[in-house]
């Protein structure tokens, strides 16, 4: 489904990928980890268009993204939950959730299935979104990424900052999200969340690929060892 094949990226002459090499199927939830600054984030917004590829190739579903911007990535079916949520603060909770749904594409995401998967945002749908707690925001910010159909569900850093019963209630909607063959790549600073809630893990270490293999048979030793390069 996801294809990318030496990448590299920077910001500015600050390099901050280094030969990526990642493939990812359909179905699949992969999570990606890594300390702070080890390029997690950044993988994400080269696979969006957010920040252009200095070289490598990047294909989805067998179509290079190289030349395409973030709005037509979005319509090819990549959505993504970006870190610290990015909500439309002078929108309420379903505007910003039909902001989702401008790209257009065809799907059984509506107002309706986010409404069934997260209750709590039809109760506050006609409300500012500034007025919500964090894990509310969060909810929406799924939402809103849901909305767009997409086939690959990026989501950066969904935990961050929220209290464990708001991580284990926006969690256990993952399998729901899955239930059509969606795929999606995590990234996670919780280790154990990440393994628990993935199939594969894919851990960064200053811009390189440090360690990959399935959840279930990676030891914590060696999730160590590649999260802090020893």
């Amino acid at each position: 489904m996801l294809r990318a094949q030496g990448i590299t990226a920077a910001y500015g002459d600050a390099q901050a990928l280094f030969g990526i090499d990642f493939l990812m199927s359909v179905g699949e939830i992969v999570a990606l980890i890594g300390a702070n600054g080890a390029g997690k984030s950044t993988f994400l917004k080269t696979i969006t268009g957010l920040l252009p590829l200095r070289s490598g190739e990047l294909e989805f579903e067998g179509q290079s993204l190289r030349s395409l911007d973030a709005a037509d990535i979005v319509k090819l079916g990549i959505a993504m939950v970006p870190e610290g949520r990015r909500l439309f603060p002078s929108l309420t909770v379903e505007e910003n959730l039909l902001m989702g749904a401008l790209s257009g594409r065809k799907g059984s995401w509506n107002l309706s299935r986010v409404f069934q998967l997260f209750p709590i945002l039809e109760e506050k749908r006609n409300v500012p979104s500034t007025s919500l707690s964090g894990g509310q925001q969060q909810m929406v910010a799924i939402g809103r990424a849901l909305m767009s159909n997409p086939r690959l569900l990026l989501c950066d850093e969904i935990s961050l900052g929220l209290a464990p019963v708001v991580i284990r209630e926006i969690y256990a909607a993952l399998p729901s999200i899955m239930e059509e063959g969606m795929s999606l790549l995590i990234v996670e600073q919780d280790v154990q969340l990440a393994m628990q809630a993935s199939s594969r893990v894919v851990c960064l270490q200053e811009g390189l690929v440090s360690l990959e293999g399935k959840s279930s048979e990676l030891s914590r030793d060696q999730i160590s060892k590649a999260y802090f390069g020893l």
